[in-house]
């Protein structure tokens, strides 16, 4: 600053200064940092020292700057910009394969243009002889140029080959047939048919292998028979002291006491049951199935998985009255007649049998070979000689147990038929298989009439008609209950679906209330649930049992008694 107040010695500006001297009074509040700074001050030091390098500029306007991740460059670089160093600060922490060049997760890899032939050509020879030609070397004749594997030893014969090349046959490659080409020999012709010379054919085994076999064979059938062709000897227990009363009434009639279950309406009003009123022990294992007695309802049967069949009091003392033996295996369903003094049960030992209600007997026993699923009289009061069984094996057979043989046959089922319903007032009925379909048919003509299958249909396992005959509610296994229509066209009703359980896997029944004002099944986890039948909104649902709920029945005589069965093996009475 001292230097500028100095600067000027032409004599053409000695008149400019002396008229800024003149001025410099006037002016002396504007030209004030003008004047020369002290330098004992430490102003005047930190202006005099002066401490910032030459530095280079770092905003990206220079387009010379070599990026490393760079694929392309746009201009012509010089060679001391191609391997000058890496701009910034390098990280401590990267080890020398972490710093290597990559373009992939392995490493570096440079393209390289071969043959798809040569490279399959080199690929099987490695893989057949054990040798390749070296891809990093021109091949030839040198030993480095070819590479050898260490777990397969390159053939003799091959000589240096590839797998497309003609190599020396070694004696065992090519075996000589047989021949007798001569259509004159018909005894000893073969044709294409020679074998090979020296080679055996033995169809079965000789010696002491084939006495070794047939002893295993002989365990094996001894050890899988089992004695089921043999019926099991059928009989009944009497728990009860007299079988009737002091007027000579058999235990099978109903108690005069209940008026109601002479009415043949239906109680005018339902309502939803409360409480658990009484519990039926008697099975060991669970209940598969519980039917009212017909008409007054004042006896039911189980079918259990004990392989017996109890009938129970449901007024008065609530007692077990009569348990019939005649199954080896579990019980799978049971049915009454019209009257009730017979019923039919069917069994996972292939047999069903006829019983007499009251005196325990049983009448006679049917078998197809095949396991029924369901059995059931015709309701018809003509047709009560005759009764329909679904079985495995995807038919339904027709007995008469006047003569004990099979009638009838329906067989258009793919899977096993699982239920059967009669409908139309009884001159038709429905059936439904696991083959996720439902069929309507005419009774004795056995051909479908009609056939429902959609492919988002599931298996219904347990099917119930409405009181009024109208509705079919079946049990999907989608944990729904679906409704048909049970008249004329069998059409499926969208608006009625039940939902809310839980019951794929299992074929828990359903049922309505006598007033039809309710729908009641059960579901997998042992609950109840009721649902309104004209909404579809599920009124109530509580725990019944601890097993699956297998069956619900509403008292047809009762406005607001529910039963219910589970694989606990109880059966529980609720109001």
């Amino acid at each position: 600053m001292l230097n500028i107040q100095n600067y000027g010695s032409s004599s053409e500006d000695e008149e400019v200064n002396d008229l800024e001297t003149r001025n410099q009074y006037s002016n002396e509040g504007l030209l004030t940092h003008l004047k020369p700074v002290d330098p004992s001050l430490s102003v005047a030091k930190s202006i005099q020292v002066c401490s910032a390098p030459v530095v280079v500029p770092t905003n990206n306007d220079d387009t010379r700057v070599l990026i490393p991740n760079n694929q392309e460059l746009m201009h012509n670089p010089k060679y001391e910009e191609l391997y000058a160093p890496a701009f910034g600060p390098e990280n401590p922490f990267q080890t020398q394969q972490m710093k290597a060049t990559r373009n992939m997760l392995s490493g570096y890899v440079e393209m390289a243009h071969i043959s798809d032939f040569q490279f399959e050509n080199q690929r099987r020879t490695f893989t057949s002889y054990g040798y390749a030609v070296d891809p990093s070397t021109d091949g030839g004749a040198e030993p480095d140029s070819v590479v050898v594997s260490a777990m397969i030893p390159p053939p003799p014969e091959t000589e240096g080959k590839s797998v497309f090349e003609t190599i020396k046959r070694r004696p065992l490659d090519k075996k000589k047939r047989t021949k007798n080409d001569n259509p004159e020999d018909v005894v000893g012709f073969l044709g294409p048919w020679g074998g090979y010379e020296g080679e055996r054919r033995i169809m079965k085994p000789e010696g002491d292998e084939a006495k070794e076999l047939e002893e295993i064979l002989a365990k094996r059938q001894k050890k899988g028979k089992v004695d089921d062709d043999k019926p099991l000897e059928e009989k009944s227990i009497f728990h009860i002291e007299k079988e009737t009363d002091y007027q000579g009434r058999s235990w099978v009639e109903a108690p005069r006491s209940e008026t109601q279950l002479r009415r043949d309406t239906p109680p005018d009003k339902c309502f939803l049951p409360k409480a658990h009123i009484h519990t039926w022990k008697g099975h060991t294992k669970g209940v598969a199935a519980v039917r009212w007695f017909p008409g007054t309802a004042h006896l039911m049967l189980s079918a259990g998985m004990d392989c017996r069949v109890k009938i129970w009091e449901v007024y008065g003392e609530r007692r077990c009255i009569r348990t019939y033996f005649g199954h080896r295996q579990a019980v799978r369903d049971v049915n009454f007649n019209n009257t009730g003094k017979q019923f039919l049960s069917a069994a996972y030992d292939r047999y069903i049998k006829l019983w007499d209600t009251e005196t325990g007997e049983c009448i006679a026993r049917f078998t197809s070979r095949k396991v029924p699923y369901c059995a059931k009289f015709n309701p018809d009061e003509d047709k009560q000689n005759l009764f329909v069984a679904g079985t495995s094996d995807k038919k339904i057979i027709c007995w008469d147990i006047r003569s004990g043989e099979i009638v009838q046959e329906y067989d258009r089922h793919l899977g096993a038929v699982n239920t059967i319903t009669f409908v139309d007032e009884n001159r038709r009925f429905v059936t439904t298989s696991d083959d996720k379909s439902l069929r309507v048919w005419e009774w004795d003509i056995p051909v479908d009439m009609k056939y429902i299958a959609d492919p988002t249909m599931h298996s219904l396992p347990a099917v119930t008609v409405s009181p009024n005959g109208k509705w079919l509610a079946c049990q999907s296994m989608d944990n729904k209950v679906i409704v048909f229509s049970a008249l004329n066209r069998f059409k499926m009703n969208r608006k009625k679906t039940f939902t809310g359980h839980m019951v794929a896997g299992y074929a828990c029944s359903v049922d309505y209330s006598p007033d039809m004002s309710y729908l009641v099944s059960g579901d997998a986890d042992g609950k109840c649930y009721i649902w309104d039948w004209k909404t579809t909104k599920l009124y109530k649902k509580w725990k019944a049992h601890d097993g699956v709920c297998i069956t619900s029945l509403w008292h047809p005589h009762e406005p607001s008694k529910l039963l219910t069965a589970g694989w606990d093996g109880l059966i529980k009475y609720w109001d």
